[in-house]
């Protein structure tokens, strides 16, 4: 046992620096696809620094912004909630209809919002 945890402890920095070497290369490995005519690079958008959700695109979401016990969400007119990481900006659009321009998180149902305004 203590052969394998060894070996798993000498394998980690390896492991570490492969994943963050794809990270970075990422975009230019794209580029190069999309030039030869490789669609799936052509519809994936690169990462941007400081982008949660890289592999997400931002959207417009239609609603009204209501309260939700001390939380403001989204409620689209199929009743589905969504929840806002910006409660500042939504503060100022409580009980309107509004469009909301952000990137879902689909694993929590967080709208990362980049625009509130008017519908």
């Amino acid at each position: 046992m203590k052969k394998v945890q060894a070996a798993v402890r000498n394998m980690l920095p390896a492991v570490v620096m492969t994943v963050s070497l794809l990270m970075v290369c990422r975009p230019v490995i794209a580029e190069n696809l999309a030039a030869e005519g490789n669609t799936w690079a052509q519809e994936q958008p690169a990462p941007q620094p400081g982008d949660q959700y890289p592999m997400s695109e931002t959207k417009t979401f239609a609603g009204k912004i209501v309260k939700a016990g001390d939380k403001l969400v989204l409620s689209d007119a199929q009743g589905k909630t969504y929840q806002l990481d910006d409660q500042q900006k939504a503060q100022e659009f409580v009980n309107k209809t509004v469009k909301v321009t952000g990137i879902l998180d689909p694993s929590t149902g967080m709208i990362r919002v980049r625009a509130i305004g008017p519908a």
